[in-house]
């Protein structure tokens, strides 16, 4: 098999297609991101980057918070739409019909219809070029209560989550295997 080998640019795939709720509960907007990640384990430390240009940005800066809310199959077209609409033009919480959902750590709202949402506090902005990296702690995670077991797990499989690869959405609905299991004994009948 040979490669073909293209000029540097972004194509580490999949990724996560994620919405960012942020500004106050009664002044909010969403922007989705795809550039998100985690940086550290302990103090749980995350990432997303946005360009200064969008309406988003000055929001986040200012507030020095945010929500990520991981989306899922039933969030795609709401998560395609708020990523190409301006909350400067409109409201996407309204013309989305997501429901803000109080946070308990940040102002800004948490997106209810979101399986998973997680309170960000900024620690540092860094300049990279086109995109500013907005590093912050993680303050909660607030998980919805459908996607529990009956032993309190959180069954993330249950959540049909999405990702972005190469201008397109995909749905991440099938587990093929878990951390460790290329090494895991065999089990004795």
């Amino acid at each position: 098999m040979s490669k073909t080998m293209w000029k540097p640019g972004t194509f580490i795939y999949p990724i996560p297609a994620v919405m960012v709720s942020c500004g106050s509960f009664e002044k909010s907007n969403i922007i989705t991101v795809a550039w998100t990640g985690i940086l550290n384990t302990n103090p749980a430390t995350v990432y997303i980057s946005v360009r200064p240009e969008r309406h988003s940005y000055n929001l986040i800066k200012e507030s020095g918070e945010f929500v990520i809310n991981l989306t899922n199959e039933n969030l795609a077209f709401a998560t395609d739409w708020c990523g190409v609409k301006s909350g400067s033009n409109v409201d996407k919480f309204k013309e989305m019909r997501l429901t803000k959902e109080k946070a308990n750590f940040v102002n800004c709202p948490m997106i209810k219809e979101s399986p998973v949402s997680v309170e960000c506090r900024v620690r540092e902005i860094k300049d990279l070029g086109s995109h500013h990296m907005f590093v912050a702690d993680v303050l909660a995670i607030n998980a919805d209560d459908k996607y529990i077991d009956e032993k309190g797990a959180f069954d993330i499989s249950k959540c049909d989550l999405i990702a972005y690869a190469n201008g397109g959405y995909y749905s991440l609905n099938k587990k093929i295997g878990k951390f460790g299991y290329s090494v895991q004994k065999k089990k004795k009948k």
